[in-house]
């Protein structure tokens, strides 16, 4: 944390941007690439695979692509505020296949709020977190990590319940519907 503080704002700025853009660039461009790939070299007949790839081909999809663009790219500057949305948000723009140009004017606005925060308060509020953790002794972090285990365990188990009682009420999913089903 210190060796930032002996950087020029003007640097760190510009070094933690381009740290952001980067990043950003390199997710959104797998998870279209991966999108291009698999629509351009698969073509599954049946089950889910198939069910995918017809909805990544579909007009409805563009259509949604569409709507993403006019009323929710403000989604991608705003994930760069967030701590563990950055990804998804990102990656959901590669497969929306969301413009380029679009993409990155948004999450130029976007890598610029992160860097400023990080350059001048972010590290040190981690750091300050990070020591009031260490501060807590080991029973503060064994404490917490059973607490998020128990936390992803009940939303695993939560999720697995729902998806039962959606199968059983006759609710039908791509997961579920047999190949040979009429859409």
């Amino acid at each position: 944390m210190d060796a930032w503080q002996s950087f020029p704002l003007g640097l760190a700025l510009a070094f933690l941007w381009g740290v952001a853009m980067l990043r950003g660039q390199v997710t959104y461009w797998i998870a279209r690439s991966v999108t291009e790939q698999t629509l351009r070299h698969t073509r599954p007949t049946s089950g889910w695979r198939a069910a995918v790839h017809r909805w990544l081909a579909s007009d409805a999809l563009d259509r949604g692509r569409g709507a993403v663009e006019r009323c929710g790219i403000g989604a991608v500057p705003l994930c760069y505020l967030t701590v563990g949305l950055q990804t998804v948000v990102l990656a959901s723009a590669g497969v929306l296949r969301m413009r380029w140009w679009r993409f990155t004017l948004a999450q130029s606005v976007g890598a610029l709020a992160w860097a400023a925060i990080y350059a001048t308060v972010g590290f040190a509020v981690w750091a300050l977190a990070f020591e009031a953790l260490l501060a807590g002794g080991p029973w503060l972090v064994a404490g917490l990590a059973v607490a998020l285990t128990v936390v992803v365990a009940l939303g695993h188990r939560w999720y697995a319940v729902r998806r039962r009682e959606s199968d059983a009420d006759g609710v039908t999913t791509a997961r579920s519907r047999p190949a040979s089903a009429p859409r």
